[in-house]
């Protein structure tokens, strides 16, 4: 690999493109070679992003295109770029990768999203996949790992670390039950317009603060309202809320 000339990467700011390739990259591929999948990466941790960029510019059929800061940043590079994957963290300054993520798969629809993190919070996995990430990742992962990752989720697939996919497991197993005791006992309770408001909109994947945004109302509100869902529904989560409400017919997810 050609080695990046170190007097452009001090110049550059963040959040940075990465540009074109460097000079003799194309000429190395053979004719014929499908194109490189291109990744931009989101972290709030400089060190973190250049040491995934230096692992990943090492793969012949990789290209990192971007890196970002923030999940302000990531929507805008994304939108941009267009990038093949987007690496990204969840806890971030400006927005957070939740927010983000459903943010991106507007602007880049065909964008793959992998959530790499040191949350191993069950609610932040429900997040992530309802707002559309193909992949989450802790950061204990090796980081040669990565490129396998990248490839494996370009190509389609859905990724979860091990440990996470346990809690996944459980966490829907325990849903059904609920579920399924739930049938034989009072039907669904009625929420008022503005619970099934918030619900359709936590069920598009959108945070608290993008909830308050929407409705004009404050986030405190917002606060209260999942509450009294999850009260009203007696659920544990916002993810077992959207789950329940599809499944009772409360709503329906286009």
């Amino acid at each position: 690999m050609v080695s990046e000339n170190p007097e452009a990467r001090d110049a550059a700011a963040v959040p940075r493109q990465a540009g074109a390739a460097p000079a003799g990259r194309e000429a190395a591929q053979p004719a014929g070679t499908a194109d490189p999948i291109r990744v931009l990466i989101v972290d709030d941790h400089a060190l973190f992003r250049r040491g995934l960029e230096m692992v990943l510019q090492g793969e012949d059929d990789i290209e990192v295109i971007g890196e970002g800061g923030d999940g302000h940043e990531a929507v805008e590079m994304a939108g941009d770029l267009l990038p093949d994957v987007v690496l990204m963290d969840i806890r971030m300054p400006r927005r957070s990768g939740i927010e983000a993520c459903t943010a991106i798969k507007d602007a880049a629809p065909s964008a793959k999203i992998v959530m790499l993190t040191i949350s191993d919070e069950e609610e932040d996995l429900f997040e992530a996949i309802k707002a559309g990430a193909s992949g989450y990742l802790l950061k204990e992962i090796s980081i040669d790992e990565v490129p396998q990752a990248v490839r494996a989720v370009h190509g389609g697939q859905s990724l979860i670390s091990p440990s996470m996919a346990s809690k996944l497991i459980t966490e829907f197993a325990a849903l059904a039950k609920r579920s399924e005791e739930r049938t034989q006992q009072v039907p669904a309770p009625r929420l008022t317009d503005r619970e099934m408001e918030v619900l359709r909109l936590v069920a598009r994947g959108l945070g608290n603060r993008e909830i308050a945004r929407e409705l004009f109302i404050s986030e405190n509100t917002v606060k209260n309202h999942v509450r009294n869902i999850l009260e009203k529904l007696q659920l544990h989560s916002r993810m077992e809320a959207v789950v329940y409400a599809v499944r009772e017919k409360l709503l329906e997810i286009t």
